[in-house]
This record gives C-alpha cells, sequence and structure tokens, in this order.
C-alpha cells in the first residue's frame, strides 16, 4: 500500500495497447530499446510496473499508477513520449512525411482487483512465449 500525505492508495491497472496497424515490428533490439524506454518514462511519473509484456504486436503492463494522476493521461504520456523516442533511435520506424506515430489510438484498461495475480502470470507466461519464438 502507498500513500500520499494523506492518502493510502493501492492503483493498479492492467493496460494493453498496439503499434499502429497491428504491425508486427517489435522484434530484436526494438524489443530491447521499446522495454527500456516504458521503464525509464515509467520512473519519471512514479508509476511502478508490476509486470510487462513486450510482444511483437502488443505491450502488456500491469502497473500502479497514483491517483493524483489519470489513467488516460499517463498514457498519453507514455504513447506520445516513447514514440518520440522510437523514432529517435530507429528512424527506419518513421514515415515519410514525418509521420511521428507509431502506437494505434486507444488502449485497453482494466483495474486489478483480486485476479492480481492471475493477470501477472497471464502477462509472465506471454513473455516467456515471445522469448522462445524470438528463439
Amino acid at each position: 500500500m502507498d500513500s500520499l500525505s494523506h492518502t493510502k492508495w493501492n492503483c493498479i491497472y492492467h493496460i494493453v495497447f498496439i503499434p499502429k496497424y497491428r504491425r508486427k515490428v517489435m522484434y530484436g533490439e526494438l524489443r530491447k530499446d521499446i522495454r527500456e524506454i516504458i521503464r525509464q518514462l515509467c520512473g519519471y511519473k512514479g508509476v511502478e510496473i508490476l509486470q510487462g509484456s513486450v510482444s511483437k504486436d502488443h505491450i502488456h503492463l500491469c502497473i500502479k499508477i497514483p491517483p493524483k494522476m489519470s489513467v488516460s493521461y499517463f498514457m498519453g504520456y507514455l504513447k506520445g513520449k516513447s514514440a518520440l523516442m522510437i523514432f529517435d533511435k530507429h528512424p527506419a520506424y518513421k514515415k515519410k512525411g514525418g509521420d511521428r506515430h507509431f502506437w494505434a489510438t486507444g488502449y485497453y484498461v482494466d483495474t486489478v482487483g483480486r485476479n492480481k495475480e492471475q493477470i501477472q502470470k497471464y502477462i509472465k507466461e506471454q513473455e516467456d512465449a515471445d522469448r522462445i519464438e524470438d528463439n
């Protein structure tokens, strides 16, 4: 249980989002970079990653977002900043004409309550399956 000055909180969310056009592009070096970028951006905002998986065509996160920050604000920040950082590091993924959109519009979000362990297990299994597929 975390706390702010007058608040005890435990706001855990399961979030899934995809690259634009559901491109199957997140593998190899790009996957490692995306994982590190997401870790870095979450750290900047004080968001704790409980479990995460970067699959080749989607991202799963189980994260704790402080109640002073809305999920929609955080996702706009995460997807916007990460796209810029991805294109800076991997310019080949940027389309001609200045299209700086890497992620599709929208995302899936669900609050995590009593099924936290099940969701974390599912994300871990997803990550293990992707690791096997990469090899």
